[in-house]
């Protein structure tokens, strides 16, 4: 059955990783190019043993994360001031235009996490931000999976 703005009820299952705009992994799922979504995507994002993502923020979008399996830390705010650890079972809310960092805390474990945001074109709204991404963070990160 199709509604009358053309669109239809899709099930699908994305073959294939790609890498994000934030340098991460993700099986790409619902979004504006997959499915014709207006307002929503959804995407599962896996960071492989110490992986890590680049740091940067969603343009006006808001964006929710369950993780599924393994730790990641994350770093946020504009200096990246804030911290705190997803594990399996956490949800996550972050407010639009708040620049942040994920990585995995495990030399050995992937973490797979499921992403929503009410952004429907998806990639076209992450700004990186390479100022944030310093000498200086990849220490603090690398004391962080150290520890872990």
């Amino acid at each position: 059955m199709t509604n009358p703005d053309g669109t239809e009820i899709k099930i699908f299952k994305p073959d294939t990783t790609q890498t994000a705009v934030q340098g991460i992994p993700q099986f790409f799922g619902v979004s504006e190019n997959s499915v014709g979504a207006k307002n929503l995507s959804l995407n599962v994002t896996v960071f492989g043993p110490s992986g890590r993502a680049k740091t940067h923020y969603h343009k006006d979008y808001e964006t929710a994360i369950y993780t599924v399996s393994g730790r990641a830390a994350l770093f946020w705010g504009d200096k990246l001031e804030h911290e705190g650890v997803l594990e399996p079972g956490c949800f996550c809310f972050i407010p639009g235009d708040v620049p942040h960092v994920a990585f995995n805390l495990s030399s050995s474990e992937n973490v797979m996490a499921i992403t929503a945001r009410n952004d429907a074109r998806e990639q076209e709204n992450v700004v990186l931000t390479p100022e944030l991404d310093t000498p200086e963070l990849d220490a603090r990160i690398a004391e962080w999976q150290a520890r872990a």
